[in-house]
């Protein structure tokens, strides 16, 4: 029982650290963002966007099914963390070199010479990259969030004042190259100073096959998503042009921070809890249950909050030219508002040590989304977002499946725990919307009230029902406060 509390207590706290560093970090690089929209135009977001997607896939192979092959082996060593260290930069090297040796067959695909230099500068980051993750995964396995958090956020404020520089001296695209090179940088060398583990000259190739023989199914279904991720800004690229692949992106980015802010410190937070009770199928079902509870609770309400928003928010925040995003920002708050259930069952299905399920869902969904997209394609970009939204919605249940045989959790079941947070928030944002209609006044007032009544409906809904999120986390301020109020008069 003891354990079992101070499991919980690692989990409140490993959440508190990783959702305050994915807070501040992207909070920092919101405001980044925002400055930087101001001062380069949708075509310079585009271009870059272009190349990052090949620098997304080979990132994907130099760090994945690694790092979550360490947090998920029982009785991970100093051994097997340094050889994970040297394999990934060996990786990380010959990723460069074929980066750099097809930069310009890129630019020519394209038809957009500018595209060489930035393809073999930004590769660079699969360097620090590849440091990085071993770094992460060692602090996912001891939960050690509060030196991750320091080093985040020296990370983005140090690389989001680069970039602001660089782009109001008119290096245009270059601004966002850099932003990127000096944030990896600047993470791995403050790891360096704030996480307890360093490599040692330990090599073992035999470990290296161990961690691969389960990390390969994972590595090979994050390359599928990736591949199938970027896809779309593939194709808009190059059949349409690269102001339109900018609005996509930024369009893109408002949802995915809420998603990555709360939805990814959830992630790193729970496989390696999943992890720890792989052996008992009912606390890790009782886990699962709770994370998706809590996840839908506090993601739903942003995205849809933000779905009702799109129009004035943009309009206060980027200017009149960014207004050709709102139509893909909106779509993607519906198709992100599924992650949270996405996530957490991957998750468990990780923790369980069944990789072979994760990759066949992975080959499944991929199937089903490549026809969308075949669909979609012929008939503009908003219909091809739109049907990813719908598809979206339907991995929901392929995602669910397996769980409701290896844990007795079923969709049925995930659906009734997500239902009540899903109904409240598109309550809220019909609401919303309905007062951004109806308000006469200038926009950013009309963004004050719309924020302040959608906080009033959602609060106060959970509250008359009484929600099991709601309840929860009321719990754990409660707790908190009651710990903090006991230690100080323990002090006094």
């Amino acid at each position: 029982m003891a354990a079992e509390t101070e499991l919980k207590k690692k989990i409140v706290k490993g959440l508190f650290w990783k959702i305050l560093e994915n807070g501040g970090a992207q909070g920092i690089q919101f405001v980044t963002a925002i400055l930087l929209a101001r001062l380069l135009s949708p075509a310079e977001y585009g271009l870059v966007g272009i190349v990052m997607i090949f620098i997304t896939i080979a990132n994907v192979i130099v760090q994945n099914g690694f790092s979550t092959a360490l947090i998920q082996k029982k009785n991970s060593d100093e051994t097997d963390f340094s050889s994970v260290f040297y394999f990934s930069l060996a990786i990380a090297a010959a990723m460069y070199g074929l980066l750099y040796a097809a930069a310009p067959a890129v630019g020519r695909f394209y038809d957009n010479a500018a595209l060489t230099p930035i393809l073999r500068a930004l590769g660079l980051v699969l360097f620090p990259g590849s440091v990085i993750s071993v770094q992460t995964a060692y602090v996912s396995r001891k939960m050690e969030f509060g030196g991750l958090f320091a080093a985040t956020m020296t990370a983005v404020t140090v690389s989001g004042v680069v970039s602001i520089a660089m782009a109001y001296r008119g290096f245009g695209a270059w601004a966002m190259v850099g932003q990127q090179i000096v944030y990896y940088l600047a993470l791995m060398a403050a790891l360096f100073l704030t996480v307890s583990w360093k490599p040692r000259l330990l090599f073992s190739i035999r470990r290296i096959r161990a961690l691969l023989a389960f990390g390969w199914k994972l590595l090979t279904a994050a390359l599928i998503d990736t591949l199938f991720s970027n896809l779309y800004g593939l194709i808009m690229g190059k059949i349409y042009n690269e102001e339109l692949l900018g609005a996509y992106n930024r369009g893109d980015q408002f949802p995915r921070l809420i998603v990555n802010n709360l939805g990814a410190a959830i992630q790193a937070v729970l496989l390696p809890a999943f992890s720890s009770k792989q052996e008992n199928m009912a606390q890790v079902r009782d886990m699962v249950r709770q994370a998706i509870r809590i996840s839908s609770f506090l993601v739903l309400p942003l995205l849809y909050g933000l779905l009702a928003v799109a129009d004035t928010m943009v309009l206060v925040l980027l200017g009149e030219k960014w207004l050709v995003c709102v139509p893909y920002l909106r779509i993607l708050c519906v198709a992100y508002s599924f992650w949270p259930v996405h996530i957490t069952n991957l998750q468990a299905i990780n923790a369980l040590g069944r990789s072979d399920v994760f990759l066949k869902l992975e080959v499944i969904k991929k199937t089903v989304s490549l026809l969308g997209l075949a669909v979609g394609v012929h008939f503009g970009p908003v219909v091809m977002v739109s049907i990813k939204a719908g598809i979206d919605f339907c991995c929901v249940f392929i995602n669910a499946w397996p769980n409701r045989r290896l844990l007795g959790y079923g969709i049925r079941s995930q659906w009734g725990d997500l239902l009540p947070s899903m109904l409240l928030s598109v309550a809220m944002c019909a609401a919303v919307w309905w007062i951004g209609l109806a308000l006469p006044c200038g926009a950013l007032v009309r963004l004050v009230l719309q924020v302040l009544a959608g906080i009033a409906v959602y609060v106060g809904g959970a509250a008359l029902f009484r929600m099991a999120g709601f309840r929860y986390l009321t719990g754990v301020i409660r707790e908190w406060m009651n710990r903090r109020r006991t230690a100080g008069a323990g002090k006094e």
